[in-house]
């Protein structure tokens, strides 16, 4: 052989390699590994994703670089506008206006994802069980997420949080938005159960002899994952906009803790003297909703495998 046919065969790409049958071998992805490369083939998606770790690395580490704290006033600014020493400005109490939207940041994102992962924990529970046992169980159930659903649940949290102290507002504004909040979810679930529970799997896992709630953990929920994790996404927005509702009404969080709504609820009264107090938390709010509204969506095409996103993973 020719020095220059070794020459060429050396330079010329490798083939793939090939199983004893002649056939290329497959690389096979997990179902997470395959959500995940639908997710992140979305722009949209990454755009929420980035967004949404930029807020939370504010919230987490944006007092680190404040001058002043959210619980310190400078009563020479009162209400002053944005300057070197406060770089958003003040309210008319003398707080630091950045100070204020990083501690409040914080508050409304732990307050959404403690709300929404806890009321998504109890509608994937309540709403299966109740479709599982059928009969005078869902009866019951269904009954009592009919009395739920005509009770007026804004005002009890009002009244809820506002009895609390200042400290534990938040806790008991938690305890409220969750109490109220899995009703409508649990309906949803329980609907999409009802088929769930005619599959042969399931029906063969109970012929077995597998207990009803082990059935119910380890076949019935595991196949509502998707729509449960999607609810679950969205379902923060929903309750950092409950609080700001409540916050903003005055029987949210109290001072001296602040969240979004809270100091909203300052600006609105200021709007046309210091409109920086209404903007800045304002700004933080759609940018968070829009964010998680992002995500949402990109995790919906990703879990439906009739979706543009799926057909993007060979690519």
């Amino acid at each position: 052989m020719s020095e220059a046919s070794v020459s060429a065969n050396a330079s010329a790409p490798k083939a793939a390699p090939e199983s004893k049958e002649g056939k290329k071998e497959v690389k096979h992805l997990s179902y997470g590994a395959l959500i995940a490369r639908r997710f992140f083939r979305q722009p949209s998606a990454v755009v929420g994703v980035v967004l949404l770790a930029i807020l939370v690395l504010f919230a987490l580490f944006g007092s680190s670089i404040a001058q002043w704290g959210y619980d310190e006033p400078d009563f020479l600014s009162l209400s002053g506008a944005p300057s070197s020493s406060h770089w958003l400005g003040t309210d008319p109490g003398g707080s630091d206006l950045y100070a204020l939207v990083v501690h409040g940041l914080g508050k409304s994102l732990l307050i959404g994802v403690i709300t929404s992962v806890a009321t998504m924990a109890i509608a994937a529970i309540y709403g299966t069980a109740i479709a599982f046992f059928g009969g005078w169980v869902e009866r019951i159930g269904m009954w009592i997420l009919d009395c739920l659903l005509v009770v007026p649940s804004f005002l009890l949290i009002a009244m809820l949080v506002r009895a609390a102290n200042a400290t534990a507002g938040w806790i008991w504004l938690v305890i409220g938005l969750t109490a109220f909040g899995w009703v409508g979810y649990a309906r949803i679930i329980r609907t999409m159960t009802l088929s769930l529970r005619e599959r042969d799997y399931v029906k063969a896992a109970h012929f077995m002899g597998v207990g009803s709630f082990k059935i119910i953990l380890r076949h019935l929920v595991p196949n509502l994952a998707s729509l449960i994790i999607i609810n679950t996404v969205l379902g923060v927005v929903g309750a950092v906009n409950s609080e700001t509702a409540l916050s903003f009404l005055g029987v949210g969080i109290k001072p001296p803790d602040t969240s979004l709504g809270s100091i909203l609820q300052t600006g609105q009264s200021t709007i046309q003297t210091a409109p920086w107090i209404l903007l800045a938390p304002s700004v933080v709010l759609i940018l968070l909703c829009f964010s998680m509204q992002l995500i949402g969506d990109g995790l919906r095409d990703a879990l439906d495998p009739n979706s543009a996103a799926g057909g993007k993973v060979g690519a």
